[in-house]
């Protein structure tokens, strides 16, 4: 699956691996919570880096102490109507600090491209097929933005104010 990242189409080096296969020698992996809670510490002694894949029923706070150690932490849309994963990718980024990489998986809606910005993905798998114009787009269709998020861009009132 193609990834958006920085507004580029790039070809993925993270492998998502579910829980019953096992772990490459090398390259970047990404697993769920369960085996990352499980394995942790081998993980922790790869020379590549691992990532962590959370699905919509789990928090930010439960990879909030480990987040020193993890490259990326992937945050799933089970249904594009679910946006747990949004107060989830804000909250990493607001309450945790982190500055690792926060993607998307699963029901990625181009619509959507720019509210995920601003709470704080930097990467979305996207489908086949996609291009970049699509998706670039999608960032310049609202100038003004209302609400405070955690790209920090200035909101209407601000303006106002200033």
């Amino acid at each position: 699956m193609p990834l958006l990242k920085d507004g580029k189409l790039i070809d993925d080096p993270w492998t998502h691996l579910p829980d019953e296969v096992a772990i490459p020698a090398s390259g970047p992996v990404i697993v769920g919570l369960k085996r990352w809670r499980e394995e942790r510490d081998s993980l922790l002694k790869r020379k590549d880096p691992v990532g962590v894949r959370l699905q919509s029923d789990h928090t930010a706070g439960d990879v909030a102490e480990d987040l020193d150690s993890l490259g990326l932490v992937a945050l799933a849309f089970p249904v594009y109507r679910d946006g747990r994963a949004y107060t989830n990718a804000r909250r990493l980024r607001e309450r945790h600090g982190y500055k690792g990489e926060v993607r998307a998986i699963g029901n990625v809606l181009r619509d959507q491209y720019m509210f995920m910005l601003r709470c704080g993905f930097d990467a979305l798998e996207v489908k086949e097929g996609e291009t970049e114009q699509d998706w670039q787009k999608a960032t310049s269709a609202i100038t003004d933005v209302y609400q405070p998020a955690a790209d920090g861009k200035e909101t209407v009132l601000q303006r106002r104010h200033r």
